[in-house]
């Protein structure tokens, strides 16, 4: 027969059933609160509730900077940084006895620091041990790891092959943070996700974009041309000036320009304003159709003003073709077709065009006048015009004030000492009491 347990066991088998029924509403009561807090893509865990992600995004201080340190040196303003990811497993004595077991996943923190953080979580359940530590965690790792590792901008990254290697702060010979952890090895714990198909700096950016882009659309904005109500994401921002239209009323506007072939001029709608609208977000808004007249018109648009650039003379090709200074020779890229610049005809050698052959006499009689004509002509623009500090344009002043505007390039200029004018507030350079333009 076996003997019956005694009562100091059955005590105890009690005591540990009642325990561990504590540690699960704990849990269960815990995971709760924390799913109420934060979204899915904030807080997941497996359907079992002994495992689950906590993607904790920290919060920036205004005109935070990145320094990243490689082959080359970038400094760059974000808003936003990837998150910290912590992956926990819930023990079944936990939070009686145990503490839940944990990995901490940065991209852009080095081991270094995730160790520091790490063995800084431990002291924090060493201080709550017996309560719920999760949501402290949490609060320490959102709000103080900047302050905690002595984190401030810019943000230094150093890395090799693309990836972060050492510490990132103010080149401190000894990270604070670090020494008073006492970190000794790298906790096992303590991850750093690194893809090596892209360099570090490039998900940072990325990241930060995707964020700006989420941030941009959760608001409410009002179009300044229907004004129309409606969250960002049916709004259009233009990257240079920050205006904002809704994308019906863009559209609209970029195909009307299209259409007309004034892809030159898909600037923003706000008077005054020149700021240029992006491909990307010309793509974004107009067909395929209306996308590929927009980009040929607007090459072309763009080789027209280049001087050593013809076109093949073929109707059925009509290639770009880049011409050298010092022949009449042009080789076309795409038919092979060999011709001469002048004639458009196929390349008749150091013998001379047969229209030039024809009318030789009267060439040199015309370019005599149009010597003596070119000679007038910069006599009268040098007298009546000024140079866009741009693009070169002769540009001839009539009416109004000093602010200029080109009319080959759009660029404002002030008339006076051709300087280039801001784009935003063109006017602000005659309010300078520094500048000799002051108030003219």
């Amino acid at each position: 027969m076996t003997e019956a347990p005694s009562s100091s066991a059955l005590f105890l088998e009690s005591r540990n059933i009642q325990k561990m029924s504590t540690n699960q509403e704990a849990q269960s009561d815990e995971l709760l609160a924390l799913a109420s807090i934060y979204d899915e893509e904030e807080f997941c865990m497996t359907e079992s509730r002994q495992k689950g992600k906590i993607h904790l995004c920290l919060e920036l201080p205004p005109n935070f900077r990145l320094l990243v340190k490689g082959q080359a040196c970038v400094e760059c303003g974000v808003s936003f940084l990837p998150p910290l990811v912590l992956s926990f497993e819930l023990p079944t004595d936990y939070p009686s006895s145990s503490p839940p077991v944990f990995t901490l996943i940065s991209k852009w923190l080095s081991r270094i620091q995730i160790t520091a953080l790490c063995k800084r979580l431990d002291e924090l359940w060493e201080k709550n041990r017996g309560n719920v530590i999760l949501f402290t965690w949490i609060q320490f790792l959102k709000e103080e790891t900047l302050e905690f590792l002595n984190i401030q901008s810019p943000l230094e990254i150093q890395t090799i092959d693309g990836q972060p290697q050492c510490e990132s702060g103010q080149n401190q010979v000894v990270d604070t943070a670090i020494e008073k952890s006492k970190v000794q090895e790298l906790d096992q714990r303590a991850v750093q996700e690194v893809y090596h198909h892209t360099d570090i700096l490039t998900q940072l950016l990325d990241f930060n974009e995707v964020q700006k882009q989420k941030e941009f659309d959760s608001k409410v904005f009002c179009c300044g041309i229907c004004f129309s109500e409606n969250l960002g994401s049916h709004f259009l921002s233009l990257k240079e000036c920050q205006h904002v239209y809704c994308k019906a009323c863009m559209k609209e506007y970029f195909q009307i320009q299209i259409r007309d072939g004034k892809v030159q001029c898909l600037t923003c709608p706000e008077p005054e304003c020149m700021s240029m609208a992006t491909p990307a977000q010309v793509k974004l808004l107009v067909d395929h159709e209306e996308f590929a007249r927009y980009d040929r018109l607007l090459l072309q648009w763009s080789l027209n003003l280049m001087a050593d650039v013809v076109y093949c003379p073929r109707m059925s090709c009509c290639m770009a073709v880049m011409i050298e200074t010092d022949t009449t020779m042009g080789i076309c890229p795409s038919c092979q077709f060999v011709f001469c610049t002048l004639c458009k005809r196929s390349y008749h050698g150091l013998s001379l065009c047969k229209e030039l052959q024809q009318e030789k006499e009267l060439l040199e009689k015309q370019q005599i006048q149009r010597k003596v004509d070119e000679a007038l002509s910069k006599d009268w623009l040098k007298e009546n015009s000024k140079q866009c500090p741009s693009c070169g344009a002769n540009i001839q002043k009539e009416l109004g004030c000093n602010k200029m505007t080109c009319s080959s390039c759009q660029q404002y200029f002030c008339w006076i000492c051709l300087a280039v004018l801001n784009r935003n507030d063109p006017y602000s350079h005659f309010k300078d009491s520094k500048c000799p333009c002051y108030d003219q």
